[in-house]
């Protein structure tokens, strides 16, 4: 049995595959809805800045979204052990 199994895939493609992976679990790794909450929290920060004009709200809403975001981590996280 060969430890090392030959790949038919070109080199470019074995490696955008690997950087795609790495990208993947390092992002999302175990916890998908702390990448979530993220694009969320910029998301809506972008939308006030931006479309509706309020960069106090907006900076305002980054740091309430975001300290919500890590006591329902925190929270979820002692629950689990």
């Amino acid at each position: 049995m060969n430890p090392f199994p030959r790949d038919d895939k070109p080199l470019a493609a074995r490696l955008l595959e690997g950087f795609g992976r790495f990208w993947w679990d390092f992002l999302v790794g175990d916890t998908p809805e702390i990448t979530l909450s993220v694009v969320g929290i910029v998301g809506v920060t972008a939308l006030l800045r931006d479309v509706v004009h309020a960069n106090v709200a907006a900076y305002v809403a980054l740091v309430a979204l975001s300290v919500g975001t890590l006591a329902l981590s925190a929270a979820r996280g002692s629950r689990r052990g």
